[in-house]
């Protein structure tokens, strides 16, 4: 089978690709659905299985909506990939700001970073001038905005406001223009095959932080209050082995009670030996690879814990929450959150080891 999809074109491997991911999908969207139906009788444990298999299905939505996106980027060409990840930039910055207060004084600013630095930003990934592409925004735009504000005449909480509209443009801007660009990136002997890199990274992050959340959201579960007293508390090296990994304390309670350092090395370990094994759709080596994929895992993780930071500072628990809407994107910003972060990381490493 290896053989086989090693003497097909660029775009026929990458079709396989996508056929394989929309076939996983398939089968793991059916058996979610049928679990739907699968009677429980112990009261104890019912909500909390219900709770967890709405989650899950969740997160299987949010798995559907990335593929599909990055297929039809794959699709239109690279052209047009930039385009549809530049609208998913201003949905995700329009959701931040949202959330944000703002004042009169900021509209000339806003106006600012929508319709000129994002376009200009995209528009620079578009043409390939990687060199200015990537300043842009840390230099002249992080100057331009408190100058646009300044003029505005309202001092009122000034840097703050800076702040939070900076912030905002590097993470939804910034941040996101960098998975376009991994399409235009020139490696030799890998022409036409710059969708597997994207699909590489999202693949890698995605793995890292749902095996995180996965290993934390069992650590969290409660324990059966009619389960006998040896099953509870199980007994032996591997019992406790068990118990260690978790019953972790989180590192961050009042930013995140699920994040600790066990779950997130299980999910680096994990991520990182995926990224290696599929190396063979990459232009790296298993060494490469491995070490690739930690760098972006390490980003990506950090990067949603950090929005977490964000969403608690607002009194939020979502970027868009459930049922009212208040972004109008419906929490784009927590699905594309750890990927913002790694993938600036992921693409300058990369640049940077291969000389690109």
């Amino acid at each position: 089978m290896n053989e086989y999809l090693r003497h097909l074109a660029p775009n026929h491997q990458v079709a396989a690709l996508f056929l394989i991911v929309f076939g996983l999908l398939v089968i793991v969207s059916t058996v979610a659905f049928l679990l739907t139906f699968r009677e429980r009788r112990n009261p104890v444990h019912d909500e909390t299985w219900q709770r967890e298999l709405l989650h899950f299905l969740a997160l299987l939505r949010t798995t559907w909506i990335m593929a599909v996106v990055f297929w039809i980027s794959w699709a239109l060409g690279e052209t047009m990939a930039t385009v549809l990840f530049a609208l998913i930039s201003f949905f995700a910055l329009r959701e931040f700001i949202t959330l944000s207060p703002t004042r009169r004084g900021d509209h000339r600013s806003l106006i600012l970073a929508f319709f000129v630095v994002l376009p200009i930003q995209f528009w620079l990934v578009a043409t390939a001038h990687f060199d200015l592409f990537t300043v842009f925004i840390p230099v002249y735009v992080f100057i331009a905005i408190p100058v646009v504000s300044a003029l505005a005449d309202d001092p009122h909480h000034f840097l703050e406001r800076n702040a939070k509209l900076q912030w905002g443009i590097m993470v939804c801007v910034y941040g996101m223009s960098h998975v376009p660009a991994l399409l235009l990136l020139s490696f030799p002997g890998y022409e036409g095959k710059s969708a597997f890199l994207v699909f590489f990274l999202v693949f890698v992050v995605q793995t890292c932080v749902l095996t995180q959340h996965l290993i934390s959201r069992r650590s969290t579960m409660p324990a059966d209050a009619s389960a006998p007293a040896s099953e509870e508390q199980p007994t032996g090296w591997l019992g406790k082995l068990g118990r260690w990994l978790f019953r972790q304390e989180p590192v961050a309670p009042h930013v995140s009670r699920s994040f600790n350092w066990t779950s997130w090395a299980i999910g680096m370990a994990i991520a990182s030996l995926v990224g290696a094994l599929f190396s063979f759709i990459t232009p790296f080596k298993f060494g490469q690879a491995l070490a690739v994929s930690l760098i972006a895992c390490v980003a990506g993780s950090m990067g949603h814990l950090v929005m977490k930071a964000l969403k608690r500072d607002r009194g939020i628990p979502n970027w868009g929450q459930r049922g009212v809407g208040v972004t109008g994107a419906n929490g784009l910003l927590d699905r594309v959150d750890a990927l913002c972060f790694a993938a600036p990381v992921f693409f300058h490493s990369v640049r940077w080891y291969f000389n690109l």
